[in-house]
């Protein structure tokens, strides 16, 4: 067993990211079909900001996005996690999900992202899950609600100096 693994799932092993993984998240954030609801794909310097962020969040909170392995390859083909967020200026604890685009349409965003809910309310005690996502992202909605998941308002969100509209979903225990 990793000593990073924090959950596992039938199929799914997700880990803490470590600098080792830039080669497999980097396949993802730069593939700009599977980055479209953040407008654009990420350079090389953005992916490696983005994995040092989430290794200072595991420090600063304890979890963030954590890398999805899937069991039967030993391929990183995903990420998957919780991450401390703000929505109108009120934090909140959010799920996040972003898969390679050869997993999608598998059920392994929801396995994982179910493996988090789970870990976030009941491990965790974690009062509310979020989710925030642009209307349009209607994979994205579609699991929030098989993850129970329910509308809890939109609000804008300031993304790359845009005001970006969000539906900002939430549950709990």
């Amino acid at each position: 067993m990793e000593h990073n693994m924090i959950l596992e799932t039938p199929r799914l092993i997700l880990r803490k990211i470590s600098t080792g993984d830039y080669q497999g998240i980097s396949r993802i954030l730069q593939d700009a079909e599977v980055m479209y609801a953040w407008g654009h794909a990420f350079s090389d310097q953005e992916v490696t900001a983005w994995i040092n962020e989430n290794i200072m969040r595991y420090e600063r909170d304890g979890y963030s996005y954590w890398a999805v392995i899937e069991k039967s390859s030993g391929q990183l083909i995903g990420v998957c996690g919780i991450i401390a967020e703000s929505a109108d200026n009120e934090d909140y604890v959010g799920i996040g999900y972003i898969f390679n685009k050869a997993f999608w349409h598998q059920g392994l965003a929801f396995e994982s992202a179910n493996a988090c809910k789970s870990y976030a309310l009941h491990t965790l005690k974690i009062p509310e899950l979020t989710a925030q996502i642009i209307p349009e992202n209607f994979s994205s909605r579609n699991l929030a609600e098989k993850l129970d998941m329910s509308v809890m308002k939109q609000f804008n969100r300031l993304y790359r100096g845009k005001l970006v509209p969000h539906i900002l979903y939430g549950c709990s225990k």
